[in-house]
């Protein structure tokens, strides 16, 4: 028999999701430190950081078929609850992206739904004292190119094995560099930044949160990291790696925020294929 957790807050008892069943609080400790792998060999790592006590980051990683699905969410730490809004932004969102690529749907329409329904799943945890809220990214890789979706400022790249590599979101932000978007309190419908990238070889779907990018803040500061810590250009089998290195790269500059990061590899299209980036308009 195993004792049950009391709440740090209340004393009350702490529920299997981490937080308490009387007044919501999350355990410290809970998920500090998550890592997570798909059978394709995607990977993702997600560390509560060195400053704060819960990690309000969120992933998700599963494979479809031919597709690989990641979904990457940011607790809103301003907001109450961030870190169960993000929990379930991203798992609503694995779940409809998965069930429309199983019935053949558009990866775009596929991203459109996807983000809408963890738009809802967010919205629906306010209570009296509030509503959490979080970012939302999402990320499609398959046979015919890959895809993201993007709310608020967590960020998608593209590292591959060779060429230039690019970013495939923008930040929505305003002034003071305050969010213009996100999931949940006082949000407006959910318009992601979609985009899609048909590349010319192999390389990796960078999924992360601004927990890494506050200190890798561009594409090629990103490639640079991974190629010193050997999981650069020509490594791009070890996804696990990859993650875990630009987990640890934020954590020695500092750890200031939860930091995630999730790595999902893409394969080479067939030789006629071009390299095309579209962007879809919020």
């Amino acid at each position: 028999m195993t004792d049950t957790p009391n709440c740090v807050e209340c004393g009350g008892t702490v529920a299997p999701d981490g937080h308490c069943w009387d007044c919501g609080a999350a355990r410290p400790a809970f998920r500090a430190h998550m890592e997570i792998t798909a059978p394709c060999g995607a990977a993702g790592v997600s560390d509560r950081g060195l400053r704060r006590g819960v990690n309000a980051d969120a992933m998700a990683l599963t494979v479809t078929g031919s597709w690989t699905v990641g979904v990457v969410c940011d607790g809103v730490s301003m907001a109450p609850r961030a870190e169960r809004a993000a929990q379930v932004a991203a798992e609503a969102g694995a779940g409809v992206l998965v069930a429309r690529l199983d019935e053949g749907r558009l990866p775009e329409h596929a991203l459109e739904e996807a983000a809408a329904r963890a738009g809802r799943a967010v919205a629906a945890l306010a209570a009296a004292d509030g509503a959490p809220a979080c970012t939302y990214l999402a990320g499609i890789a398959g046979p015919q190119g890959l895809w993201t979706a993007s709310i608020g400022d967590s960020r998608a790249y593209w590292l591959p094995e060779e060429g230039p590599a690019a970013a495939l979101s923008e930040d929505d932000r305003g002034e003071h560099d305050a969010l213009t978007a996100w999931l949940g309190a006082g949000a407006p419908d959910p318009e992601p930044r979609i985009r899609s990238l048909r590349p010319s070889g192999p390389g990796r779907l960078l999924l992360c949160t601004d927990g890494l990018t506050r200190y890798l803040p561009d594409a090629t500061a990103l490639r640079e990291t991974l190629t010193r810590h050997g999981a650069g250009p020509g490594h791009g089998e070890d996804q696990l790696s990859a993650a875990r290195a630009l987990v640890g790269h934020a954590l020695h500059a500092g750890g200031a925020d939860n930091v995630t990061a999730v790595c999902i590899p893409v394969a080479p299209p067939p030789p006629s294929r071009r390299q095309v980036v579209r962007s879809t308009p919020a």
